[in-house]
């Protein structure tokens, strides 16, 4: 929902203009677009509390099947990185993993693929307040053409801010996908136009 004339709130925040349904119309201070109704606001990682007492569940897989279609293979192969793909494209399988209450999708996949020896590069971004994830498994962005890299979604949602502004809830199931095309060849529609 963007900002029409008919918005009754307009105090400005950090979170953008917000309307009386409590949906941000703009931008907010992290180049956030409007987050779409019915999904999780981000949270910042400077405000998260976690509450170490308070252990819950959620579900994590790691998957990169799209290097295995045939112009992609020829890609990664081209940039010496087909040895890295597992033959069912497979990193980390489905498994239900424990987090405390407060983390967000990035410490659960720091926290797992530490405790399974799974390379992992990523970068913090300031101006997104959020780790950006470089490469997984030596599978890096560009590796599988010049729209690749990795995205995650929560229960079938990719979010349109990054992960260690997404607080995990309980039961949530978190896909980190490797894309080739921009995230259209994972179901990604929004990030694609």
């Amino acid at each position: 929902k963007y900002l029409t004339d008919d918005y009754k709130d307009s105090s400005k925040s950090s979170n953008g203009v917000k309307i009386s349904d409590g949906l941000r119309t703009t931008q907010d201070k992290y180049l956030t677009d409007p987050v779409p109704a019915g999904k999780q606001e981000p949270v910042e990682p400077e405000n998260a509390k976690i509450d170490k007492s308070k252990v819950r569940h959620c579900t994590l897989s790691i998957r990169c099947d799209t290097l295995l279609k045939e112009e992609n293979y020829n890609v990664a192969k081209s940039n010496g990185k087909a040895s890295m793909i597992p033959a069912d494209g497979v990193i980390y399988s489905t498994k239900k993993v424990e987090f405390y209450q407060g983390e967000s999708v990035f410490d659960v996949l720091l926290r797992e693929v530490q405790k399974y020896g799974i390379h992992m590069e990523y970068s913090m971004t300031p101006i997104y307040n959020s780790n950006y994830i470089e490469g997984i498994n030596n599978l890096y962005e560009f590796n599988g053409g010049e729209l690749s890299g990795w995205m995650y979604k929560v229960n079938g949602w990719f979010p349109n801010y990054g992960c260690s502004r997404y607080s995990v809830q309980d039961g949530d199931v978190i896909e980190w996908v490797y894309t080739c095309d921009l995230g259209r060849d994972v179901g990604c529609e929004w990030l694609g136009e």
